[in-house]
């Protein structure tokens, strides 16, 4: 008799990894960006792009207006991830590499747990703590040692400690706001809210003299991946299997980034990457096979 498997993947980790694959390129696409563009252009320009996509989304799906406190929770989603972390890492990796940045991104699982419990009424197990605790070590561990992380504290670390804070609200304000309207709506919405801002800036900023087909190549990722088709399906994952939980799945974008950087941008990455890997991706399993209870459970929706 041949034994059957009985692993499934969750939705929620399909669709956690997915996005997270997606944002592990968003450094360096930007630092490529930056090089030929001005950094608040690349942040409020992307937003811009992505605005004009959501708009046509909501469109075509007929979403139905938010409510008045849906807006002002929108407002919050759009301050994280439209305005405060595209504009702070554009800021930071005008002086720093993308491997660099992937120290402080490093911190973004925790970040998201930790605004989980505020925003979105979480409450992680100990067990859960001590996986994610883990994981963030190992990772800190790695681009510590694998060229990812040197020098002393700078402005370029400063905006990157800000964008971690600012995304990781997003990240949790998203993911529970994305129970109500889906995550797809959910990121629409929030670059929908955030034109009356990314237009003018956008304009303001606007300088061309420098970018070349690599430049715009990197800008276009960084407006449709990074900030639009990623958020779909990040969204929709913290919505299903809980923002504390998926979170956790961010442990591996600092690994990924650093690959990236390496391969694309020659930034020296050292040894330990597979080591690292491999205790990342334990970790990962611990926190999603912790129980996280949330006493917004019971508003969970299909994702649309």
């Amino acid at each position: 008799m041949r034994a059957k498997s009985n692993v499934i993947v969750p939705a929620g980790v399909t669709l956690g990894a997915l996005g997270v694959l997606g944002f592990s390129f968003s450094l360096p696409a930007t630092r490529l960006a930056v090089a030929g563009l001005d950094p608040w252009f690349v942040a409020f320009g992307r937003a811009l792009v992505a605005g004009v996509l959501a708009i046509g989304y909501l469109a075509l799906s007929r979403a139905p207006r938010p409510t008045a406190t849906q807006i002002r929770r929108l407002v919050v989603v759009a301050l994280g991830i439209v305005i405060g972390f595209p504009l702070f890492t554009s800021l930071a990796l005008t002086t720093q590499t993308s491997a660099h940045g992937a120290v402080v991104i490093a911190v973004l699982p925790m970040s998201t747990a930790i605004w989980a419990v505020v925003r979105a009424s979480e409450r992680p197990p100990v067990a859960f703590w001590l996986s994610s605790g883990a994981g963030l070590l190992a990772v800190l561990a790695f681009v510590a040692t694998g060229g990812g992380f040197s020098g002393s504290l700078g402005l370029a670390d400063v905006y990157l400690l800000i964008a971690v804070v600012l995304c990781g609200l997003g990240y949790a304000e998203g993911g529970a706001l994305s129970r109500e309207l889906g995550g797809a709506r959910t990121v629409c919405w929030a670059l929908v809210v955030s034109l009356p801002v990314t237009i003018p800036v956008s304009l303001y900023t606007a300088d061309f003299s420098r970018a070349d087909g690599v430049v715009w190549l990197s800008f276009a990722y960084v407006a449709l991946i990074s900030m639009f088709l990623g958020f779909f399906a990040w969204y929709a994952g913290l919505a299903a299997g809980g923002v504390a939980k998926i979170g956790q799945i961010q442990l591996a974008q600092p690994v990924l980034t650093l690959m990236w950087s390496a391969l694309v941008l020659s930034e020296p990455v050292g040894w330990p990457a597979l080591a690292t890997a491999a205790v990342v991706l334990v970790c990962v399993v611990l926190t999603q096979r912790s129980r996280v209870p949330s006493t917004t459970a019971a508003m969970a929706q299909p994702v649309r």
